[in-house]
């Protein structure tokens, strides 16, 4: 719990701060300086630190992120270790994972037996050309093959993630949304936000949410969810109208930047290097790793946890006059 009551129920994994892609949101053509190895947390590491995380703090929800989490050769038995966890209600703890979809045609089977429940999955245009643009890399369709394998293991229900970028691929919301409305995913589409290099940021230049939802509106008609169902999701999701040519469905809008929701934020972040985050933007961390290699009690674990959660800020603060953007890229904190 924080000092505002809000109570941590979902916590965030960044298992790498790699990736395989150089997506012009998120990093440099060139790629970060990634952190060594022996920096990172080992596999038993990460297992101990989210069996104190579900055991011993409430954590009923945990997203494996990256970078990309894919790249973790030890991904399979995290999550089956995870799975194998019991939270405070007895349930196994929801368990998914966030990826831009390669190498998932391969690794979808498995991840399912390991007990994963569900993937949310990159996918900015189904533009082949658009596509390589955005993430500066020609692999389109190994994301829909990825997609494609997701959703025959039954890892559902499949989420396309989408950040749109003005004269890039904005134009395409409603085709994303045709192409999530006929194979039965939910979309959501995510307001760019501060997290990659500074220069591709620019607050007047981003896509609004309410700039997408006009773009769908001329082809769809929404109907917004009650926000009371909302509870701490971070999209707020629309009813989507069947077309001549399309489905009904649902559509969420994440609006980080100009329609925050941090009153109702229930999450935790841990880096790849075992760091807590208490937001995305925070400029602070709690070291965990130290207390993992030096020796810590699992209680001793559980208590700095506490006490770094108990003074996680009212909001992120991105309008506020000072507002700094983060040291670390969203590649090295994890989504």
């Amino acid at each position: 719990m924080d000092t505002f009551g809000r109570v941590a129920r979902d916590l965030r994994v960044s298992l790498t701060d790699r990736c395989n892609l150089r997506c012009e949101y998120c990093m440099p053509p060139e790629g970060f300086d990634w952190l060594p190895t022996a920096e990172v947390l080992s596999d038993a590491e990460v297992v101990r630190l989210v069996t104190v995380a579900v055991e011993h703090l409430g954590i009923r929800e945990v997203r494996f992120t990256g970078g990309e989490p894919l790249l973790r050769k030890g991904l399979e038995d995290i999550v089956a270790a995870t799975t194998a966890l019991r939270t405070d209600t007895g349930e196994v703890p929801e368990t998914s994972l966030t990826t831009n979809g390669l190498g998932l045609e391969r690794r979808a089977a498995g991840l399912a037996a390991a007990g994963l429940h569900r993937v949310n999955i990159s996918l900015d245009s189904l533009d082949r050309e658009t596509y390589a643009t955005l993430v500066r890399r020609d692999r389109l369709p190994d994301v829909l093959a990825g997609i494609d394998a997701s959703e025959a293991a039954g890892l559902t229900p499949v989420k396309i993630n989408s950040v749109l970028m003005r004269g890039l691929n904005d134009a395409e919301a409603p085709d994303l949304l045709a192409f999530a409305l006929r194979r039965g995913f939910e979309l959501r589409f995510i307001e760019q936000m501060p997290l990659g290099p500074p220069e591709m940021w620019k607050r007047g230049e981003m896509v609004t949410a309410g700039e997408i939802l006009a773009t769908l509106r001329r082809r769809f008609t929404l109907t917004p969810h009650d926000p009371g169902e909302r509870g701490a999701a971070p999209a707020e999701r629309w009813t989507v109208e069947p077309t001549e040519d399309t489905p009904g469905g649902t559509v969420g809008v994440i609006a980080s930047v100009t329609q925050p929701f941090c009153g109702a934020c229930d999450r935790t972040r841990l880096t790849a290097d075992g760091q807590v985050r208490t937001c995305l933007f925070s400029r602070t961390e709690t070291d965990l790793r130290g207390l993992v290699r030096s020796g810590a009690s699992d209680a001793e674990i559980a208590e700095t946890w506490r006490v770094a959660m108990w003074g996680k800020k009212a909001g992120h603060g991105i309008d506020d006059p000072g507002f700094l953007q983060p040291q670390r890229p969203m590649s090295a904190i994890g989504g």
